[in-house]
């Protein structure tokens, strides 16, 4: 069996407070202790998550300048998907956006770019990641993400393991990911040999998708350059955040950022009143969003949950190098040379969802 591991930034931003190492040379490490034990192949989310970028800013503007359902709900948390199918059903499925997560685009690529290229076959590649979010192993047992029947059918990702469950999994055997040896971060498109194991993405600990489509949204739409840190305002709370584009006076767009599960109650409430203001959110299910998911490390003794999100935030923050996806080589000839046509981008990286009954029997048999 080919193994392969796809780990987030999250996690390992997760790994890199809770052992005092910096976040570049923790992904190193965990590759080289990885690699040690069989794995043929490390790589990070940052390419899966420039695909994905791009995909749900076109979506956007496309929906936008069509009149399509609005607000348009980023579709990267499991845990709100899961909520949205089985309690909202019908009703919220026209506003999710169809773009895959950054995991499932990595098995994309994975299960048939890469596999491609090596001639591997897809169904003989384990295809593992490392994710900060217990629902993320949900995401990757769902019907939509396998493909093909019988012997010959596989899943873009085999399993998913959390943060804790990695560093657990390190601790039991007695491997030492402080005193690991380093290893190489692979590329995912093996296009070129340059810049792995740097983080060159977006900022924003859960995706950054207010952060690109906002930006994107602005200038393809009205023409508008926005410039620096967004001017997010706090509403509600520090979960519940956003930031508007004014043109002539008028607010032209409207998104915002809503994490945990009071808060996406508040904002499908005025959903289903019809007084939504937003053409865009980013929803998460964890308070904090992604760098406080189920599945990351629990606080040190004597730091609070709040200490460790915000030093979590300000640690992957501060560990990006900024750069739009389309600036990244790699991105632009994986659509030159595979991602070929609107049809072929459609079903290689985007999905659908479905309006489920939330019974128990149900729930293990749809995920």
């Amino acid at each position: 069996m080919h193994v392969v591991f796809t780990v987030s930034l999250q996690s390992v931003v997760a790994l890199a407070k809770h052992y005092g190492i910096d976040p570049e040379k923790t992904l190193r490490k965990i590759a080289g202790a990885l690699k040690s034990m069989g794995a043929k192949e490390v790589y990070d989310t940052c390419f899966s998550k420039d695909l994905s970028l791009i995909e749900i800013a076109d979506e956007f503007v496309t929906r936008y300048k069509e009149r399509g359902c609005m607000p348009m709900l980023a579709s990267a948390c499991p845990g709100w998907i899961c909520y949205a199918e089985k309690t909202l059903g019908n009703f919220a499925l026209p506003y999710i956006s169809t773009t895959k997560s950054p995991q499932q685009i990595a098995g994309t690529v994975v299960k048939n770019f890469i596999c491609d290229k090596k001639s591997l076959d897809p169904s003989k590649v384990y295809h593992c990641t490392i994710m900060p979010c217990y629902d993320k192993k949900l995401e990757a047992s769902r019907e939509d993400f396998t493909t093909g029947k019988g012997e010959r059918s596989y899943c873009e990702v085999d399993c998913v393991i959390t943060t804790g469950e990695l560093a657990e999994f390190f601790e039991t055997r007695g491997i030492s990911i402080a005193g690991s040896t380093e290893g190489v971060v692979d590329d995912m498109t093996g296009l070129d040999e340059e810049e792995r194991g740097a983080f060159f993405s977006t900022p924003g600990g859960s995706g950054g998708f207010v952060e690109h489509v906002f930006r994107e949204a602005a200038l393809s739409l009205f023409g508008e350059k926005v410039e620096g840190p967004l001017q997010m305002r706090i509403l509600r709370n520090q979960d519940f955040r956003e930031v508007t584009l004014e043109v002539n006076g008028e607010n032209v767009l409207n998104f915002a950022t809503v994490y945990g599960f009071r808060n996406i109650q508040n904002l499908v409430r005025k959903l289903k009143m019809g007084k939504s203001p937003y053409h865009f959110v980013e929803i998460m299910a964890c308070p904090g969003g992604c760098v406080n998911g189920g599945g990351q490390l629990p606080p040190k003794e004597g730091q609070s949950a709040k200490e460790l999100i915000a030093e979590l935030e300000t640690m992957y923050n501060a560990s990006i190098h900024y750069r739009h996806p389309w600036e990244n080589k790699k991105v632009e000839r994986l659509y030159e040379e595979w991602l070929v046509t609107p049809r072929h981008r459609q079903h290689m990286l985007h999905t659908g969802y479905h309006a489920r009954e939330n019974t128990i029997g149900i729930q293990v048999n749809n995920w």
